[in-house]
């Protein structure tokens, strides 16, 4: 792991630590989190489900005790959003893509949205985002290979958008256990 990869996990892993140790109401070296490097962190049966995302100034972790997937992105991100949205989207959901008028904020959501489902399905980007259909109405994502269907929110929290993946029958009271800024 490079340096900088190596700080950013160590920061994202303390954060998580501290932040659980709050909920818990444990001191935070006791938080038996299972958090190895290119893997997403979990907790042990029965003490619930954590998700955790990062951009470059931001950090959100969220807690529930099912399953639950987080993602978070800059609003003002700076990528080709046409030539994002061809390679990885209008495959899969070329309703919302045949309108020539699509923004950048929209590629967005729907990147945050699928990225969060990757996350509660613990899969691996490359892999897994050919495979998700994104709905805008309703809130539903659709892994076609797996036949998983999940729901999501979308959160517009200042200068961020983040949303929120998890299974239908799940009442969506998460933890949003650490939301930090300049991390």
């Amino acid at each position: 792991m490079s340096g900088l990869r190596s700080k950013v996990f160590l920061e994202t892993r303390a954060y998580l630590r501290k932040s659980l140790s709050t909920l818990f109401d444990l001191d935070p070296l006791e938080i038996p989190i299972n958090a190895h490097p290119g893997e997403p962190p979990t907790l042990p049966p029965g003490m619930g489900n954590i998700s955790l995302s990062h951009c470059k100034d931001a950090i959100t972790i969220v807690w529930h005790k099912n399953k639950i997937g987080i993602d978070i992105e800059r609003k003002d991100r700076d990528f080709n959003h046409v030539k994002f949205a061809k390679k990885y989207f209008f495959h899969t959901n070329q309703s919302i893509h045949k309108k020539k008028n699509f923004t950048k904020n929209m590629i967005l959501n729907q990147w945050c949205a699928v990225e969060a489902a990757i996350k509660w399905d613990h899969g691996k980007l490359a892999q897994d985002i050919n495979h998700w259909q994104y709905f805008e109405k309703p809130k539903e994502l659709i892994h076609k290979k797996k036949n998983i269907h999940l729901k999501y929110s979308q959160i517009n929290f200042h200068n961020w958008t983040i949303a929120l993946a998890y299974k239908e029958k799940t009442s969506l009271n998460p933890e949003i256990i650490c939301c930090s800024e300049n991390f």
